[in-house]
């Protein structure tokens, strides 16, 4: 398998709204960042994702970008991002920009213009339709709810926004608009990023009939992703890409893929294709959602553990996995998938021992390294998110009850990620000193990163130490992977195998203390011999080898055996 370092190093994503206040405006910004870089340094962490910090009107958080070369105000200046370039290179930490351009702002100027007029240059930057029979081009319904058109009345057209009105759809079907895009990339890239995150990238490509979706349901507008996601040109706009881009700089890039299977992810991630390094899929984001995202079922271990084997074998040797359990547009992963009451500091430990123990590049959102979890403000009023707010103001127009719906949220909803980080027990968790944007979480007072930081057996402290198991033992890395006991209820169990060296990963993923079964390692040439315990989120008297009869695990218990022939 080729070496690459983007596979080697472990990448911290940054929500910089909501990562550190330098200026008492309530507003994280970039010189809180710099100021932060060297606890970044010591969690060993090799890349920093920035999440959008352009110029933008803000209406969803800075993904409705208004000047692709330009710093928010509310973030500083372009000489703050630079001394934040220069700060982290000087530090070793690769710096990783956030590319948002399935869409832009209204208030982008090249909308500007494209509105204007049906003659203008730049009118088919953007995807422009006439109605049908007095209504809008397709019955499409938006990610952030209603419809994905708006008419437009200088022009007496309707535009596509897939997300929010004030985040029209770019037109990919136009070369000049490619062109544009591509000299903004290199830009950037001409400044030192070492790489892209790319925002909803396969839905750049359309199905240009825009057709609509055939649906027994009684909604006027309808999910219509089979006409947007992975569409019939998205390859060939990432091979040019890539062809005009992306192949002249030694970087990473990793596309947000939402609906992408396996047999798409190999095309965009396959070395000979030469279009992205790695893809965020979204299936096991989807296993506690029943119709829709709002509505939350149980997830199921057995579930969770068929979606990863699928992604660790479908791209063994084919491509390149991307791990994660949690970002800016999801909830907190200890309060999803572990206990975040008694047991919050052994599940944040066992969760984060089962995505960086696979292969993969793992990625860290801002605060899971203190195991920071999910908020329940009591009002609507405390939410900023504009899919929260448009998803509760259409479900008390269709009559459900508050209190469902704020559970709902309280589960799912993305301003659970994007409360502020809580750096120690001072007010607002010492993320500023003004009012925050968005209310801090009420436990900062003994969740926090001085209190991390000063006890050795916490979360921070176990994050330190699987990243720099990482940086030690190949097979972390490289090893092939096995699922084991794929039906067992409550523990996950795999194997990573590298030449002569092998890894056993032991999850107790609840609660309960299961016992663990020698008999389940017959087949896989693992004896007692040569093995020890490299990590264990729980003290044992002997770091020694596997035991060779059956023992309890306690609960949330994670180990990791290594045996070196």
């Amino acid at each position: 398998m080729e070496r690459k370092w983007w596979k080697e190093e472990v990448v911290y994503q940054i929500y910089p709204r909501s990562f550190m206040d330098s200026n008492g405006d309530g507003i994280g910004d970039l010189q809180g960042i710099i100021s932060k870089l060297d606890y970044l340094q010591e969690l060993g962490i090799g890349i920093i994702w920035l999440s959008p910090v352009y110029q933008s009107p803000n209406d969803d958080n800075g993904y409705d970008i208004s000047d692709y070369q330009s710093i928010m105000d509310d973030f500083g200046t372009m000489k703050d991002w630079e001394e934040l370039l220069e700060e982290a290179h000087r530090r070793g930490i690769r710096l990783v920009m956030d590319l948002v351009v399935n869409h832009t702002s209204d208030e982008h100027a090249w909308f500007a213009e494209s509105r204007c007029s049906k003659d203008h240059p730049k009118r088919d930057y953007y995807i422009w339709r006439p109605g049908r029979a007095g209504r809008e081009p397709s019955n499409w319904v938006s990610f952030f709810s209603g419809s994905a058109w708006n008419y437009d009345e200088a022009t007496e057209e309707y535009y596509l926004h897939l997300f929010s009105r004030k985040q029209p759809d770019l037109n990919w079907e136009s070369e000049a608009l490619r062109r544009e895009i591509y000299r903004m990339m290199t830009w950037w890239l001409d400044k030192g990023i070492d790489g892209f995150r790319m925002d909803v990238i396969n839905l750049i490509s359309k199905d240009t009939e825009y057709p609509d979706v055939v649906s027994e349901s009684e909604s006027p507008y309808q999910w219509g992703g089979q006409y947007f996601m992975n569409g019939p040109r998205i390859h060939e706009f990432l091979q040019e890409m890539n062809r005009e881009v992306l192949a002249k700089y030694d970087v990473m890039t990793v596309g947000e893929m939402p609906g992408a299977t396996i047999e798409e992810a190999v095309k965009y991630t396959s070395r000979e294709r030469n279009e992205l390094n790695m893809v965020f899929q979204f299936e096991h984001m989807e296993l506690d959602s029943g119709e829709d995202k709002w509505d939350v079922k149980p997830w199921k271990l057995r579930e969770l553990k068929a979606v990863f084997e699928k992604w660790q074998t479908g791209l063994q040797g084919k491509g390149w996995n991307s791990l994660y359990l949690n970002n800016h547009d999801q909830p907190r992963m200890v309060s999803r998938f572990g206990h975040d009451g008694e047991f919050r500091v052994p599940s944040a430990k066992m969760l984060a021992t089962f995505l960086h123990m696979q292969q993969g590049t793992p990625f860290i959102y801002q605060g899971e390294e203190i195991g920071m979890t999910n908020v329940r403000f009591p009002s609507i009023k405390d939410y900023q998110d504009i899919e929260i707010k448009n998803m509760y103001r259409e479900k008390i127009e269709q009559g459900a009850e508050r209190e469902k719906v704020m559970e709902s949220i309280y589960v799912k909803g993305r301003d659970n990620a994007r409360t502020p980080f809580q750096w120690d027990h001072t007010p607002h968790g010492g993320f500023t000193t003004g009012i925050p944007w968005i209310g801090v979480n009420p436990n900062y007072v003994t969740v926090n990163a001085l209190q991390a930081q000063a006890d050795q057996n916490s979360i921070y402290h176990y994050y330190r130490k699987l990243i720099s198991l990482r940086k030690e033992h190949d097979i972390i890395v490289y090893g092939d992977f096995q699922m084991l006991i794929p039906d067992h209820e409550e523990i996950v169990a795999y194997t990573r195998t590298l030449d002569r060296q092998k890894l056993l990963v032991i999850l107790n993923f609840f609660g309960g203390e299961p016992e663990w079964q020698p008999a389940w390692l017959a087949e896989q040439g693992f004896s007692r011999e040569n093995s020890r315990l490299l990590i264990g989120n729980y003290p044992l008297d002997d770091n020694g080898p596997l035991p060779d009869s059956p023992f309890s695990l306690r609960p949330y218990e994670a180990r990791v055996y290594l045996w070196e022939n």
